[in-house]
């Protein structure tokens, strides 16, 4: 009934947002590469699509943490040492991103998805079976590192990092894509998502009448995007990741 009481603004928030965090969800990451270009497109500046778009988006993470808690397997250690690790990292990219120029924000935004989507291409097996790996002494504080450094693009960049962050659940822990998901989800998109929002709430502009409709769609595309990965399996996630990333990675450096 909800959506139904909208305004054809708000309506189209709505449908922007389902559809991204839907697909978000379903790979892993990237809600931004959809929701963010689009409020960039129906007006915003980049700094304050950025914060309205990270607030909307910490409610991708609750939709999702409410599937995948009744049939992922997350470990409490790995839990903590990946929040540790990136927290830091999300809150020091908020607080920079605010000063770069919109147009190299975005160039740099296309070239990293391009990226992401060109290697998943490469690695035919990427995330196919779980082999865990690294999961202590310089490995695992060598994959601290990089998380750390993925969190200063989610807190800046944003769009896409929640990929990045799958990625490297896949390529250096040894998750497959459906225990990679569920991490990413779970933590980024609630943790490292809040802390950011929070921090350019704090410091920048927020859009907040467009909010109520991007936090539904957030919340309901968070929720399905989830179901659909965990019955459709690790093979169609790097399929659609691949897709969705290197269409819009395009899209972005094009303008």
């Amino acid at each position: 009934m909800f959506p139904l009481a909208l305004s054809p603004e708000q309506l189209l928030l709505f449908l922007i947002s389902l559809v991204a965090n839907t697909f978000s969800a379903f790979v892993g990451g990237g809600a931004g590469l959809l929701q963010l270009p689009a409020l960039i497109f129906l007006g915003l500046p980049f700094a304050i699509a950025l914060a309205t778009h990270k607030l909307a988006t910490v409610a991708l993470g609750v939709g999702a943490t409410l599937r995948h808690l009744r049939t992922s397997h997350l470990e409490r250690r790995f839990v903590l040492f990946i929040l540790a690790t990136g927290v830091p990292g999300v809150v020091l990219g908020a607080s920079l991103i605010l000063r770069v120029p919109d147009r190299m924000a975005e160039l740099a935004l296309g070239v990293l998805t391009l990226s992401l989507g060109g290697y998943s291409i490469l690695r035919r097996e990427l995330g196919q079976h779980h082999l865990p790996k690294n999961c202590e002494g310089a490995g695992l504080w060598l994959g601290g590192g990089v998380l750390f450094l993925i969190g200063i693009l989610n807190g800046s960049l944003t769009s896409g990092t929640g990929l990045f962050v799958t990625l490297w659940l896949v390529r250096w822990f040894g998750l497959d894509y459906q225990r990679a998901v569920a991490y990413t989800l779970v933590l980024v998109g609630l943790f490292w998502n809040g802390s950011g929002a929070l921090t350019l709430g704090l410091l920048g502009e927020v859009k907040w009448a467009w909010l109520p409709a991007l936090l539904l769609g957030s919340l309901l595309g968070g929720y399905l995007g989830a179901h659909l990965a965990i019955i459709q399996g690790n093979r169609a996630i790097k399929r659609l990741f691949e897709v969705v990333t290197l269409l819009v990675g395009i899209k972005l450096i094009i303008g």
